[in-house]
């Protein structure tokens, strides 16, 4: 019998949240709310849906393999080259795309934990060995993570913001770590959630594009926009690096129909600002009512909010009961994905619900 190596067999394989309809059938409930997967509640871009309803005609045809018009109206819009961008199925495949193109059997990738729990997975998926540095006050330590970097460090990561904590790192520590890390280490800089900041001293990664640095900076059209169930993100960086990345990039690695939808919805600034104003009007919301119940929080500077909690098992429980789906972040921490008003108000009343009992 054939067996994978034994860096991947040390994986642990993602286990994503079942079908909605599925819980709903296995708890005999209806009606129920998604808060787990840190999804735009407000739904798609109508722009976008508008072009999907349109983009079906030519789907026997194989996509645009570089991206064109996506490409051309990214650069537009960042005021970068076309050849500084590359596109991805979702973020998560350009992440995994710069470790299998920079990084060997026996290298080392620096990132946080918690933080996204791909980076490490993509990391012992090429052999590699991640180095976490846990976080100080739920912040990167991007001090502690520029002391954990030695010769055979390749990549370092960055969510910024960080998922699952929802907090940022400032212009001043970020260009601190940026002048201890030396010209032959990646750093990848996550900005999934990156248009919901609005602190005026966020990292401005981008400022790294020209110089003798290696940053890739990573966004995606699955978070603020909406998009997440047709899969496209895009990443910026100097040219040299991406012809490298395109050299394992799969020739038709983003389809057609998203390509089409993300060009309408980057130009829908209007759902851009309806999104970031519901989201903070939920934000502000579920503080007020958080701190009501009694339980801390993690100010956040995206969609979510990371609760510290004594049995994160049974909370997450006892919400499934009343159909409220959250997402536990290990044995002692919840993140609540901020949803619409209603949706909103209904996991406050659960929580209080199963607290009381």
């Amino acid at each position: 019998m054939i067996r994978p190596p034994d860096y991947v067999l040390g994986i642990q394989p993602y286990v994503p949240g079942k079908p909605l309809e599925e819980l709903e059938r296995e708890l005999g409930i209806t009606n129920s709310i998604k808060l787990a997967s840190n999804e735009n509640p407000v739904g798609p871009s109508p722009a976008a849906m508008q072009v999907l309803q349109c983009s079906f005609a030519n789907i026997h045809r194989y996509p645009d393999g570089g991206g064109y018009y996506l490409k051309q109206a990214l650069a537009k819009k960042l005021s970068v080259g076309e050849d500084e961008l590359i596109l991805g199925n979702g973020s998560n495949e350009l992440l995994d795309i710069a470790v299998r193109t920079f990084m060997k059997a026996g290298d080392e990738a620096v990132m946080a934990t918690p933080s996204f729990v791909v980076y490490a997975m993509a990391v012992q998926a090429v052999g590699g060995r991640p180095v976490q540095v846990p976080l100080k006050n739920f912040m990167h330590d991007l001090s502690a993570m520029a002391d954990a970097i030695t010769p055979a460090t390749k990549i370092v990561f960055i969510a910024n913001p960080n998922n699952p904590t929802g907090t940022i790192n400032r212009m001043d520590e970020f260009e601190q770590l940026m002048e201890r890390v030396s010209d032959d280490v990646l750093v990848i800089v996550d900005e999934a959630y990156f248009e919901y900041v609005s602190d005026p001293d966020y990292a401005n990664s981008l400022k790294y594009l020209r110089s003798d640095k290696n940053v890739l900076v990573l966004r995606t059209f699955s978070k603020i926009y909406g998009l997440a169930g047709i899969r496209i993100g895009y990443g910026i960086g100097r040219a040299e690096l991406l012809t490298d990345m395109n050299r394992l990039r799969e020739p038709f690695n983003t389809n057609s129909i998203a390509q089409k939808a993300a060009l309408a919805a980057l130009g829908d600034t209007k759902h851009v600002r309806h999104s970031r104003d519901v989201n903070k009007a939920g934000k502000k919301y579920l503080y007020k009512e958080l701190q009501a119940l009694g339980l801390p929080y993690i100010p956040t500077h995206a969609n979510f909010i990371y609760i510290p909690v004594e049995d994160a098992a049974a909370l997450n429980e006892g919400l499934l009961k009343r159909g409220v789906i959250i997402r536990p972040m290990g044995p002692k921490a919840i993140r609540i994905t901020i949803g619409l008003p209603e949706e909103n108000k209904r996991c406050i009343e659960a929580l209080k619900e199963v607290l009381n009992a």
